[in-house]
């Protein structure tokens, strides 16, 4: 999964126009990505010309709740 670091963002949207499944979404103060509709297919990582996006494993205990 892949999650936007917020102090890094600089809100230029290029992620936002190349996520295919629409799960990068604007926040108060920057971006967020949709863990249940991401993919991992990393295009916004590729295109973010700050590096303000990581790839994170998604945390399996919270389904657990």
């Amino acid at each position: 999964m892949a999650l936007v670091t917020i102090h890094a963002c600089q809100g230029c949207g290029a992620c936002l126009l190349t996520c295919p499944t629409h799960a990068i979404r604007p926040v108060a103060g920057g971006l967020t990505v949709r863990a249940d509709r991401c993919t991992g297919c990393l295009e916004c990582l590729e295109i973010c010309p700050v590096d303000a996006i990581r790839v994170v494993e998604p945390n399996l205990s919270e389904g657990a709740r």
